[in-house]
């Protein structure tokens, strides 16, 4: 296995690389090393598919929790894997600092901090704070020795602050404060991502996953997109592949569901 620095080093040697890269987001032990052997060079976590997977909404993991589902991502896997660390788990610039701490003992090449509390319903941080939290996050990354890459998410678009002039300001703030990524999840299109990408000067992250808003690898690098990463869209997939073949068991009667399924020595090399 790669040591923790020299996933770090890989990791931030994709941004560095021409073209455009996914960051697929793996939900096990399984999907990450299915995702792998798929040829991805990096995988990121998704705060939504995390908390799936404990059957509970997007934002109810604790800061343990969810370093603890990374880890066994990190551990599945000889590839850089990132974290979706939500807000880093409390408002305060010390708590951005510590989750980015624990996420680097943790073997994460690098993780996301939302400018949003917990609380779905509550507007953004306000900015001058939102960046303070950036810089403690930045600082502690730094100071982790790792190359940790750090990614700052400016929230508006999912919060319903459709806003591209604050939502630019922010990231431009984001990047002065240290981040290393710079992310806007829910642009609504492709003249949004070319002006977002055309303002800052750190690699941008594009999420992809939202119907209608979804755009191809090629259009994206067109735009000035280094990455994209797919939110909890792989894990619902899969979700919608299970109700397919139980609404067919339901509703005909058959099983015709088990002539495209992976076959089991397929499977079992996705198993230790």
């Amino acid at each position: 296995m790669a040591s923790h620095s020299d996933k770090c080093a890989q990791f931030r040697g994709l941004h560095l690389e021409p073209g455009t890269f996914v960051i697929p987001n793996p939900w096990d032990i399984v999907s990450a090393r299915i995702l792998a052997s798929m040829g991805f060079k990096a995988l990121t976590t998704s705060s939504s598919a995390s908390a799936a997977m404990l059957g509970r909404r997007d934002g109810t993991l604790s800061r343990d929790e969810a370093i603890v589902h990374a880890q066994t991502i990190v551990d599945a896997v000889d590839i850089p894997v990132a974290a979706d660390l939500e807000n880093g788990f409390g408002d305060r610039p010390e708590d951005t600092a510590e989750t980015i701490r624990r996420a680097a003992a943790a073997g994460l090449a690098g993780g996301s901090i939302e400018d949003s509390p917990s609380d779905r319903r509550a507007p953004v941080y306000e900015l001058a704070h939102a960046a303070e939290r950036v810089e403690a996050a930045a600082a502690a990354a730094r100071q982790s020795g790792s190359g940790f890459v750090l990614a700052a998410r400016a929230e508006n678009f999912i919060r319903g602050r459709r806003d591209l002039a604050d939502t630019i300001a922010r990231l431009q703030a984001y990047e002065r404060a240290g981040a290393d990524v710079l992310f806007a999840p829910g642009l609504p299109d492709l003249d949004a991502v070319r002006t977002v990408c055309a303002s800052v000067s750190k690699p941008v992250n594009f999420m992809a996953g939202i119907p209608g808003a979804s755009f191809s690898v090629a259009e994206l690098s067109d735009a000035g997109v280094k990455r994209v990463s797919t939110a909890g869209s792989l894990y619902r997939a899969a979700v919608q592949g299970l109700l397919d073949a139980v609404s067919e068991i339901n509703g005909k009667g058959t099983f015709t569901y088990v002539e495209r399924i992976v076959s089991t020595p397929e499977f079992v090399k996705y198993l230790r």
